[in-house]
């Protein structure tokens, strides 16, 4: 991150060894990766570690972070109308929205994590009914706050999980069961909620593991996420031992995936959720193809203070414009202290219309 790292990164446990089932019991860590300076190293669903002896400015006492101007709840460039010349870039040219397009008329609040593991997210953190009622709020504050947009719950599950060890086919990555999928996708379905599947690749690709979710992503409501955090392309690193990447034709082929499934099928567009808070996490950005077919949403992970985050959100979704943006919400004061507040984040421009709670 250009002008301040993210702070020690999420520690959740790898599911155990990569195996196509989803009937394991979490275990413990893989191993965490040790704060190094930059460039870092970065541990499962999580952000860049900070420089080790030098911790992270957790206050908006500085007036500068990485050259972006003021530091505070009321100025910064991540803003619109702050001064920024990046506003003018945003919305950027695309497609109109086809009949049955989510985005952009409403805005996406989503619980993500994989109900295997209490340590992975929301989705998983707490049982079914509990869970679910702390859904029903935050849809409803977010109606509150900003009507214009109504909300379309969601849950995001991971559906293909990286691993901290190889498995029986070397590929440092846990396929979820159909039979685990098709619950929760029943949980979505009570709730009146869209699907979210996620792919944390490891050492396999989008070629390889897209084609076993199409059973799912030839729904009308169920959608995609990808994970470049977790894409190894070297083939020799564990997942969560260094950050990963994907490329613009990563992207593009998982996009054109989804746009066959939708003429194939009829379907309404599909969301293409696109994590991302490094750098090097996505390369090529200005290659992305759009259509129609697919709304494509650059999503703005990590955690850490909310200037942090507002730096983040400047530098790797601002500066780089596709299509839609997005924002991740976390749950925990030690990864998100203090949480960003919904009108802080509604200040964001672009005005991030997919927001993931973890």
């Amino acid at each position: 991150m250009r002008g301040a790292a993210f702070v020690a990164a999420l520690s959740w446990p790898l599911l155990g060894a990569a195996q196509d089932s989803a009937s394991v019991v979490p275990s413990a860590p893989a191993g965490r990766a040790t704060a190094q300076p930059r460039p870092q190293a970065a541990t499962a669903g999580g952000a860049t570690p900070a420089k080790p002896g030098k911790p992270a400015d957790t206050t908006a006492k500085r007036k500068r972070v990485g050259g972006l101007g003021p530091v505070s709840g009321n100025a910064h460039l991540a803003y619109k109308d702050m001064g920024s010349d990046l506003d003018s870039l945003w919305p950027p040219k695309m497609p109109a929205p086809l009949p049955g397009a989510i985005l952009p008329n409403r805005r996406v609040i989503a619980f993500y994590g994989n109900p295997l593991s209490r340590r992975m997210g929301i989705l998983g953190e707490f049982d079914p009914p509990e869970m679910f009622a702390k859904l029903d709020a935050e849809v409803a504050a977010w109606n509150r706050l900003d009507p214009a947009h109504p909300v379309q719950p969601a849950l995001h599950l991971i559906a293909v999980v990286a691993q901290g060890a190889p498995g029986r086919d070397g590929k440092y990555r846990l396929r979820m069961d159909s039979a685990f999928i098709e619950k929760v996708y029943g949980w979505a379905q009570q709730k009146k909620a869209i699907l979210f599947l996620d792919v944390q690749v490891g050492h396999s690709t989008l070629q390889q593991e897209l084609p076993w979710l199409e059973r799912f992503l030839k729904r009308p409501d169920v959608h995609l996420g990808i994970d470049p955090e977790f894409s190894m392309k070297d083939g020799k690193t564990a997942p969560g031992r260094k950050i990963g990447t994907f490329d613009a034709a990563d992207i593009n082929y998982a996009s054109k995936f989804l746009q066959d499934l939708v003429t194939k099928h009829t379907l309404p567009p599909k969301m293409l959720v696109v994590h991302r808070f490094t750098r090097k996490g996505v390369t090529n950005a200005k290659q992305i193809k759009l259509d129609a077919r697919v709304q494509v949403v650059m999503h703005m992970d990590g955690f850490g203070a909310p200037w942090l985050k507002r730096d983040s959100y400047y530098s790797y979704i601002k500066q780089e414009p596709v299509q839609y943006a997005g924002w991740k919400q976390f749950t925990k004061p030690k990864n998100d202290n203090p949480p960003t507040s919904r009108e802080e984040i509604l200040r964001l421009w672009p005005q991030p219309v997919y927001i993931q709670v973890q």
